[in-house]
């Protein structure tokens, strides 16, 4: 497999902000020159995943996370290599060598990815071909072109409709088993997973068919909606379906509007309304907020006005209240009964649809009014009552104008200062390194100029051939060495880059960690501190030869002779 050129990935390394990729998904505090946030990787209470935007490099104290934009892309959008230096390039505006895309291609994952279009061109097919699919498509009134635009298409009834079409050999089926089109039942039998229903393809970021919701035709069948399983392909909690749409229909999206099923998302298109996104079977997840906000400044929320409505606008509130950051604004519309978007849109028309979302609940409102619903706010144990509630989930708040608007709105109902909570007493892993490192062993000379040059590898440009430390026979000196050739080799490489090179090696745990540690200091005293190192490390080579030279005296030749001499004579100079 061909690998992209290093130059290609020192350059969009260098191009790439991480604290942008990485605050675009997750919520980011600044701590000193660095920026803090909960692991997204595993659970946590405390802030121990850390990100520098001088080294380009992220790192988990907890669970040990660590790397580049690039792992991170592959390791939070569950990209392949290739698609996250795909996304990061379109960000900066460069791209990927063609060659390279063609042979770095997985074929596992684009057989995967040909038996996902398959499927969709089957079922549109299918659609074409059924005088019931085709007559509850005209009675739910969706144009043609809007069944064009969103793919919808037919799965036949039956067991094994898609089955005999596809699945002609044993490695077609094994791909749409893995792409979830298939059941299974007690007895092993492998039968077509959606019968009867109309298909909405979900397509992921880059217009990839990745997964299928199908919605029945006859009201008696059940469940109503039913979507693919998690595959390898399709994460639900981390996909809108319609967002493909909604981006290829609008040049810049000032909004997007989050309704309940893919009919409502249809709905509105068909009444030009093309920013609607609808959540997969699920509540809004804190990955939904994250994709939605990258998306959009102002994001609206379409739920029933009944009691499971306004649960399901509580959990969205819950995870984007942390990525509220300033600029974003979230609202809230709720529904008369017995009502949907697609009722609305179909009896109003898009001006009134429209005239509902400038009356929608700003994300402020419907926040204290959901917590103060049952606290008597005429009594000091009321306002208390509140401010207690209110303060922990306030602290999640980015900082900025929205969170102390907030807070201020809290003292305004309560007279009590909003103060974020106690923080917990907690000591990050760094600090706690360095704190032991001071009663232990002291760094070898060669971890300590790894060390030095990870943080800051334009100091091995300061050095001068020959490298004489490159001869001794101690652990780390060929990976020193290696260090130094490649940033003399690409003097603008930085820590995120470096780390790249060694990617698929099994130095690169080491190294990782090692990047992650606090290394205070100004730059000057850092390079005197990594130039002193190397010429310590110089003087040992040179004692080195020195013994190798005098254990065999009595073998030397005249120039070996005269190299003693020479090393003795620099010995007793010092």
């Amino acid at each position: 497999m061909a690998r992209i050129p290093d130059a290609f990935i020192d350059e969009l390394l260098a191009r790439t902000d991480i604290v942008e990729v990485v605050g675009g998904r997750v919520p980011l505090k600044r701590q000193g020159k660095e920026y803090a946030a909960r692991c997204p990787f595993h659970d946590e209470r405390s802030a121990s995943f850390t990100v520098s935007p001088t080294k380009q490099f992220y790192h988990c104290f907890g669970c040990g996370a660590h790397g580049t934009a690039i792992s991170f892309l592959m390791n939070y959008d569950r990209l392949e290599f290739l698609d996250a230096v795909d996304e990061l390039a379109k960000r900066v505006g460069m791209e990927v060598p063609r060659e390279t895309q063609q042979r770095n291609a997985n074929p596992d994952t684009r057989d995967l990815y040909g038996a996902m279009e398959a499927a969709n061109a089957f079922f549109r097919g299918q659609l074409a071909r059924s005088d019931k699919a085709r007559a509850y498509v005209d009675k739910r009134g969706i144009a043609p072109e809007i069944v064009e635009r969103y793919g919808i298409g037919y799965a036949p009834d039956g067991f094994s409709a898609l089955r005999d079409a596809l699945g002609t050999d044993p490695r077609r089926m094994q791909l749409l088993e893995r792409g979830g089109l298939f059941s299974k039942n007690e007895k092993g039998h492998v039968y077509d997973k959606f019968r009867d229903r109309l298909m909405f393809p979900i397509h992921d970021r880059r217009g990839r068919t990745i997964a299928f919701g199908g919605r029945v035709i006859d009201p008696e069948d059940s469940p109503k909606y039913l979507n693919s399983p998690e595959t390898a392909l399709f994460h639900k909690g981390r996909e809108l379906y319609g967002l493909w749409q909604a981006r290829q229909a609008n040049q810049k999206l000032d909004r997007l509007i989050v309704v309940e099923g893919y009919m409502d998302v249809v709905a509105l298109a068909q009444y030009g309304v093309s920013q609607a996104v609808a959540t997969l079977g699920t509540a809004t997840t804190p990955d939904h907020a994250e994709l939605l906000f990258r998306n959009a400044p102002d994001v609206f929320f379409c739920f029933d006005g009944d009691r499971a409505g306004r649960s399901a606008a509580w959990k969205a509130l819950e995870s984007v209240l942390p990525r509220m950051k300033d600029g974003r604004q979230a609202f809230f519309l709720f529904l008369p009964d017995g009502e949907d978007p697609d009722s609305l849109v179909r009896q109003e028309g898009v001006d009134g649809f429209d005239a509902r979302l400038r009356d929608a609940t700003p994300l402020s409102e419907f926040f204290y009014a959901s917590l103060s619903g049952d606290v008597n706010l005429g009594s000091l144990d009321g306002k208390a009552r509140l401010a207690e509630r209110c303060k922990p989930l306030l602290a999640q708040i980015p900082d900025g104008a929205f969170g102390d608007l907030m807070r201020q709105r809290l003292t305004e109902l309560t007279g009590v200062g909003a103060r974020a909570s106690t923080p917990q007493t907690h000591v990050p892993a760094q600090r706690a390194s360095q704190a032991t490192a001071s009663g232990a062993q002291k760094p070898s000379l060669v971890r300590s100029a790894i060390t030095h040059l990870l943080h800051r590898p334009g100091f091995a440009l300061d050095l001068q051939p020959p490298f004489r430390f490159a001869v001794l026979r101690q652990p780390g000196i060929e990976l020193l060495s290696e260090l130094v050739l490649l940033v003399r080799e690409r003097p603008d490489i930085n820590t995120g880059a470096l780390l790249e090179h060694f990617e698929g090696r099994e130095e690169l745990g080491a190294l990782q960690k090692l990047a992650a540690h606090a290394l205070p200091g100004e730059d000057a005293a850092l390079r005197q501190v990594f130039l002193d190192n190397i010429v310590r490390l110089d003087a040992e080579a040179l004692q080195q030869r020195r013994e190798e030279l005098q254990a065999r005296i009595a073998s030397l030749d005249e120039a070996e002779k005269a190299e003693l001499r020479e090393l003795l004579q620099a010995r007793l100079q010092r």
